[in-house]
């Protein structure tokens, strides 16, 4: 039976993990940070903007660590009439069929150049060389049906007695789900598709480039086998790169695979822009990766991180808009402070997008503060801490907050999150599916086991025909679930993380390297709220601290307010949508 998953839960797969790779491993220590094209630019960014954007960077944010300039998607495209995202024909490719940049906008690229020349002016100022790249080979080079490049011969991939091409390698019913006339997977079974793929890479490293983000390989267009390749490739390198996988199509239940052999840190949500709700929406996310252990988690030569995104603050442009940087962000100036203070309590790659030849004072201040770097850098121990209440402060409100608080006060409960996840299909614990008729044409695939409350975890289905084999699976009769591509098996696990139930209140806490503690205030409620937390049930969250009966000493980063000693509950009232944000020492 052949199956298409359907799903109103939120789907992950592999989000976005980014690792170093090479011959002499250099490891991820801590998230990166650097500044992205997309937010500011779209898809239309040329050299020049980009060279002035770089040295902006150097002199403006290197100082605080930021270290990568990335140049996102479409570098490639011609920037024509009749060009757009989904578009066809309007790429430019070598003789190999592989992607080089649009000379027209990248001028020093012609001659077979690529972007050696821009490498090495970005990184005679400090900075390292980021490029976004697609999943697999292009509509483009397939249509053309170009040769392979052999790089171990310097001509034509043969085998077999016979030269191979493009339309030998691509994979079209594996389009991109989001960019279906623009790229598909490559046979990774075939040697000349692995010499392709090889190709790429090999050249990537000898244009100088130091960051390679790799885009639609996971969701509805997860492929594991260019995933697992490319590791491969990178550490056969003699240049080290820090590789990023990132979402195509996010359809919805969290996917997660342990891949931590190939990459090491993995973004874990979709496209996010300057709204309030895409800001919201990663509390959760952030809360289930951090109980699950991923932050900082050890992997193949480094650590992962949880990537929430680019930070879209500044002066920006619109998703699709094909235009440059034209507006400033829509988040105000206290839900930017909230998006870097999760951003720095959860550990995340701190990559900057907006104009940054327009940073103004207010939005460098935000992106540079020290408190926020060094927590992103150096803390540990980070979760969401649900051991706080909050009341809202309206026009009748009484001068006595904490008899109030206190009534507010209700049990802290436990969240399931429920995760799809890969694996061998000799795996004991994959046989566990089985069809639940609901009518004719809706139909479910559910796991036979419940997580605790939760009812059994049930997704629809579809008859599907071979033709339409971008997102194929196999029910089998034993109850196992197949990805007819990948041959790996689902099963599901849940993820514990601790809830409060106070309403629009979240809190996060973390440890330093000197011993103090940060804590995190949250007001996602639509108007103030008088947030508070007692020393004492820190102690929950901090394993080894003994704060009952201890009196701290702290201060707040954004207000900058000292509040001395604090010897039983930090207490603040917190504009809407905004954050406090403590730092306590407690002897």
């Amino acid at each position: 039976m052949r199956i298409q998953l359907l799903s109103s839960l939120f789907l992950f797969s592999f989000s976005s993990y980014r690792y170093r790779v090479s011959s002499q491993p250099e490891h991820a220590s801590f998230p990166p940070r650097g500044w992205n094209s997309y937010d500011s630019f779209d898809w239309i960014l040329s050299e020049v903007d980009f060279l002035q954007s770089a040295e902006k960077i150097s002199q403006r944010l290197q100082p605080y660590g930021y270290e990568y300039a990335v140049i996102d998607y479409l570098w490639y495209r011609k920037n024509v009439p009749g060009a757009y995202p989904n578009s066809l024909g309007f790429d430019v490719i070598d003789e190999w069929g592989r992607l080089i940049p649009d000379p027209d906008r990248w001028p020093s690229s012609e001659d077979g150049k690529g972007f050696t020349e821009v490498a090495q002016k970005v990184q005679s100022v400090g900075l390292k060389l980021g490029i976004h790249v697609m999943r697999g080979l292009s509509r483009q080079a397939y249509d053309a049906n170009t040769p392979i490049l052999d790089t171990t011969t310097g001509r034509a991939y043969e085998e077999s007695g016979r030269l191979w091409r493009a339309k030998d390698i691509g994979i079209t019913e594996r389009a991109c789900g989001w960019m279906p006339h623009g790229f598909m997977s490559v046979n990774t079974k075939l040697g000349a598709g692995r010499a392709f793929l090889r190709s790429l890479y090999e050249q990537y490293a000898e244009w100088g480039v130091d960051f390679v983000k790799h885009d639609c390989v996971f969701g509805n267009d997860l492929d594991v086998d260019e995933i697992t390749f490319v590791s491969e490739v990178l550490q056969k390198l003699s240049r080290p790169i820090l590789y990023s996988v990132s979402p195509g199509v996010i359809p919805t239940p969290v996917m997660e695979k342990d891949i931590s052999g190939l990459v090491n840190m993995y973004r874990v949500t979709g496209d996010d822009w300057d709204t309030w709700g895409d800001v919201a929406a990663h509390f959760d996310v952030s809360r289930d990766f951090a109980a699950d252990n991923k932050i900082g988690a050890k992997g193949l030569l480094g650590r992962s991180w949880p990537d929430l995104d680019m930070l879209p603050i500044g002066w920006l442009t619109d998703p699709g808009s094909g235009r440059g940087p034209y507006r400033m962000s829509n988040l105000n100036l206290d839900e930017q402070k909230t998006q870097m203070t999760l951003w720095a309590m959860a550990r995340s790659p701190i990559m900057f997008g907006g104009d940054v030849r327009r940073l103004d004072e207010t939005t460098s201040n935000l992106i540079t503060n020290p408190f926020i770097l060094e927590i992103n850098s150096f803390s540990t121990n980070n979760m969401e801490f649900p051991f706080v209440t909050g009341t809202k402060v309206s026009a009748h409100k009484t001068t006595n907050h904490s008899r109030r608080l206190r009534r507010s006060l209700k049990e802290v409960g436990t969240s399931h999150t429920q995760f799809l996840g890969f694996t061998s299909c000799n795996h004991p614990k994959v046989n566990g599916w089985s069809i639940k008729a609901l009518d004719q044409d809706l139909d479910q695939i559910c796991w036979k086991e419940s997580m605790r409350s939760h009812e059994p975890l049930c997704l629809y289905k579809r008859i599907l025909t071979s033709s339409d084999a971008n997102q194929m699976w196999e029910l089998s009769n034993n109850g196992s679930l197949i990805s007819s591509y990948s041959g790996l098996c689902v099963t599901v696990k849940s993820i514990d993380a601790n809830v409060g139930n106070s309403g629009g209140v979240r809190s996060w806490i973390a440890t330093g390297r000197k011993g103090e503690i940060y804590v995190a205030l949250f007001n996602l409620n639509s108007e103030k709220t008088v947030i508070s937390a007692t020393i004492s049930d820190l102690t929950k969250a901090l394993p080894g601290k003994n704060l009952n009966a201890t009196s701290c000493f702290g201060r707040e980063v954004w207000s900058g307010k000292d509040f001395g000693e604090i010897k039983d509950s930090i207490s603040m009232e917190v504009e809407m949508h905004g954050c406090a944000l403590f730092v306590l020492n407690c002897p």
